[in-house]
């Protein structure tokens, strides 16, 4: 069964967010397209143009999807001036945050306070905007066993590229080419990739769309780490990362 993936690196801005088309096929996995959006077509045009089969599709978005269940709880009967009760790291932090840096050393910026929040509604929002021109829920997937219908799931290229020795960092200023062609040489083993692949070369938001595309693949076979309480990762999401421990081929 072919299952289609779309990785999106999320952003508040069009011209800054990245959409990358692949597929999964008996182990086989394609990086078909990769583009960068515009004024012209967001994140969810190029998406619900993508989606035409019964085949399953997942989408594997870099950004947070959920916020930190204490957040909500301690500012519902919150009134300007009390002390909150709660310690930063459990209001600000998710379950996930907490154990993407435990294991992998990498911190995840805090949804509950910094400017990421922004991005997190615009993954959202695109999430609703495709449900909308779809007619059809866009359930968030807790099992790489994929049914007909579209999924998502929440990834982190960052922490993906950490897991398998690529750089993860220095890489996204216009000048670094060589450093993004590094991770798109990390990338050849795993997909079989565009005949030209300029816009990995010189665009760092194409690139982490990619990058997206292995985070799901390593989801999809089953090797990222799951949520140890999943009745919290329901409300807070959950980065699916690749485990450590999985051996590398």
């Amino acid at each position: 069964m072919t299952i289609h993936i779309i990785g999106v690196d999320c952003a508040t801005e069009n011209s800054k967010v990245g959409v990358a088309r692949g597929s999964l096929d008996r182990g086989v996995a394609r990086i078909d397209e990769v583009v960068v959006c515009g004024k012209e077509r967001s994140a969810a045009d190029y998406i619900a143009s993508w989606i035409s089969s019964t085949d399953p599709v997942l989408l594997a978005l870099d950004a947070p999807l959920g916020w930190p269940q204490p957040l909500g709880v301690s500012l519902a009967s919150h009134r300007a001036g009390d002390e909150l009760m709660v310690a930063p790291n459990d209001i600000f932090r998710r379950a996930t945050d907490r154990f993407t840096q435990r294991t992998l050393g990498k911190t995840p910026l805090d949804v509950g306070a910094d400017r990421i929040a922004r991005t997190a509604h615009a993954a959202l929002r695109v999430l609703g905007e495709l449900r909308r021109r779809l007619g059809q829920p866009v359930p968030l997937a807790w099992s790489p066993e994929l049914t007909a219908g579209i999924s998502a799931i929440e990834v982190y290229p960052a922490a993906t590229l950490g897991v398998w020795g690529v750089r993860s960092s220095r890489y996204k200023n216009p000048d670094q080419v060589e450093e993004r062609r590094e991770i798109i040489a990390a990338l050849r083993p795993h997909f079989v990739l565009p005949a030209d692949v300029t816009v990995l070369e010189h665009n760092a938001d194409a690139l982490d769309a990619a990058v997206c595309l292995l985070c799901a693949k390593d989801f999809l076979l089953g090797h990222a780490s799951p949520p140890d309480d999943l009745s919290v990762a329901a409300v807070e999401g959950w980065i699916w990362t690749r485990a450590p421990d999985v051996p590398q081929p």
